[in-house]
């Protein structure tokens, strides 16, 4: 009998002690998202990209150089690190066009870590596109597109302008 009690008292203190505390869980974004998100947002510009044709690469070109004015070349590609994932394509420091707004169009990203897809819009391309990853720093960012039917990518590298 004193054997039952004992192992009665010991039940009730450990489950007494899982249920006294009440510690509201946070979830945190995973380590490698938030080199895209930072802990809240996180801005990125366009800076070159490559055509790349039956593995041979073309130089690095300045990006500047897809945009048909100026004004494009500083826009910032926006990524949230909330529940959302939410997704802004902005104008920079120079609109094209005074009247613009400030934030061009807003979308989704997706990030698939196990085979290192990014999906978000590039509007040089238009439309929502899976990226693969082929290097993502706290500064750098470069993805590529992969054509399924043809030997040919692009591979487009972004800056982060997020102090």
């Amino acid at each position: 009998m004193k054997k039952l009690l004992r192992l009665s008292w010991l039940i009730l203190l450990v489950a007494g002690l899982f249920t006294g505390c009440s510690e509201k869980i946070e979830p945190t974004p995973a380590t490698y998202s938030q080199l895209l998100t930072g802990t809240e947002k996180k801005a990125w510009s366009l800076v070159s990209y490559q055509v790349i044709d039956n593995g041979v690469a073309s130089g690095v070109i300045p990006a500047r150089q897809l945009f048909d004015y100026a004004c494009e070349s500083d826009d910032q590609y926006v990524f949230y690190a909330n529940a959302e994932h939410k997704f802004e394509y902005t104008n920079g420091a120079s609109k094209c066009d005074p009247s613009e707004p400030d934030v061009i169009f807003e979308d989704s990203w997706a990030l698939v870590n196990s085979n290192a897809y990014l999906e978000f819009v590039l509007p040089v391309l238009g439309g929502k596109v899976p990226w693969t990853i082929k290097n993502l720093t706290p500064t750098v960012l470069t993805v590529e597109y992969y054509f399924g039917d043809i030997n040919a990518s692009y591979r487009f590298t972004f800056n982060s302008t997020t102090k």
